[in-house]
């Protein structure tokens, strides 16, 4: 067994423990939390730490097949302009993405992360999941605007999600305007029927919501440089949102990744449905491809499940779940470390369905630990860091 004693434990399903000491088994289960009563006079066996020790982190969205597109995009030219790039620089020697994948699992394994919702288009990553001292759920994405492809694209996904499995995967879209209403209705057939959790880029720039309601804006160029004609698609006066919220099964955990321009209606648009919607937020990220947040403030103190993700390092210089954090608390100052902390733990693990095991600090749990140094009170500053526990 070990135990650790530091400034704080932080359960996050309970108040911070001051002198808190946590001890596991070799396993890592957590076997006690207890207050000390004299911090100053403890064994020797006991690891005295300066910091607060926190649950491990849960990354709600990666691409980790992506990440040999590290340093290659050029930042801050919009969302639009990211998505011709990642097509263009993504398809490389098999070997290559792999290894980038295994040194991206390597690094968020280092910074806390302890399970990843991972979003694939291809088997690459299925080996290093297997042998990962991390948990993946794998998200199989699929992408297909003309109707007369759903079918065929549908197929392929269901096989794809076949070679993922006994481990946790399951099918789902990319985003409004990449998948057809006749390809959603499919997946919303198959989610009906078993388990089958879902993940969606949700508005990432202003074009999106311009597309849906007027088909105007930057997509119809992209479409061109594709070779997709979409002379089917007619305006839906609504934002893509609004649009899609009806084609989405209600039987299914469902996450929002981005949100960048959700506004609140669009936020009061959903909460007349019986969908169960959860939200991440993936901070660093949108500052990469759009140079902006999305409005936080508006989805704090609604009730929501919010979670935290890092995206792929193709739109982010590092996968570390403090790192978003802090985006959020230096842009956000109204945030607090326990808001950010939930965030990053035992959200992530409940939309995961994880949260016997993962997300909080308590006993019979494997969490994993790990040490929070350099906050200012309770707020996070450039010079907070996170180190691994166990």
């Amino acid at each position: 067994m070990k135990s650790f004693i530091a400034d704080f434990v932080y359960p996050v399903c309970a108040d911070p423990i001051k002198n808190g000491i946590v001890t596991v088994d070799d396993a890592g289960k957590i076997i006690s939390i207890a207050e000390s009563q004299s911090p100053d006079q403890q064994p020797e066996s006991m690891e005295r730490l300066s910091g607060v020790i926190v649950p491990g982190f849960i990354n709600t969205h990666c691409h980790t097949e992506l990440s040999h597109l590290k340093a290659k995009i050029v930042p801050g030219n919009g969302l639009i302009s990211f998505i011709k790039d990642v097509q263009n620089f993504r398809n490389t020697e098999k070997n290559a993405i792999i290894d980038a994948a295994e040194a991206a699992d390597a690094e968020m394994y280092n910074n806390g992360i302890v399970a990843v919702a991972d979003t694939s288009n291809s088997n690459f990553t299925r080996d290093l999941k297997e042998k990962s001292k991390l948990y993946y759920h794998t998200f199989v994405e699929i992408f297909g605007f003309l109707p007369e492809s759903a079918e065929d694209l549908f197929a392929k996904a269901l096989a794809l999600a076949g070679e993922f499995k006994p481990q946790s995967v399951s099918i789902t879209a990319h985003a409004p305007y990449s998948v057809s209403k006749e390809l959603f209705k499919l997946i919303k057939r198959h989610s009906d029927s078993g388990n089958n959790l879902l993940s969606i880029h949700n508005q990432e720039c202003e074009d999106e919501n311009k597309f849906y309601r007027y088909k105007l804006g930057g997509f119809i160029d992209m479409y061109k440089h594709f070779g997709i004609n979409i002379d089917y698609f007619r305006p839906q006066a609504r934002n893509s949102l609004q649009s899609i919220i009806p084609l989405l099964t209600n039987r299914q955990k469902i996450l929002m990744v981005h949100n960048t321009c959700t506004n609140l209606k669009d936020i009061y648009f959903i909460k007349r449905f019986d969908r169960k919607i959860n939200w991440c937020f993936c901070p660093n990220a949108n500052m990469y491809i759009e140079k902006r947040l999305p409005k936080v403030e508006l989805f704090v103190n609604q009730g929501l499940n919010i979670t935290l993700g890092t995206d792929s390092l193709a739109s982010n210089d590092k996968l570390c779940i403090l790192s978003e954090m802090r985006t959020l608390q230096q842009n956000i100052p109204s945030l607090s470390f326990d808001t950010l902390l939930q965030w990053g733990t035992s959200n992530g693990a409940k939309f995961l369905d994880i949260d016997s095991d993962k997300g909080t600090i308590e006993v019979g749990k494997t969490p994993g630990l790990n040490l929070i140094t350099g906050l200012d009170g309770n707020k996070i500053t450039p010079e907070t860091k996170v180190k691994r526990l166990i």
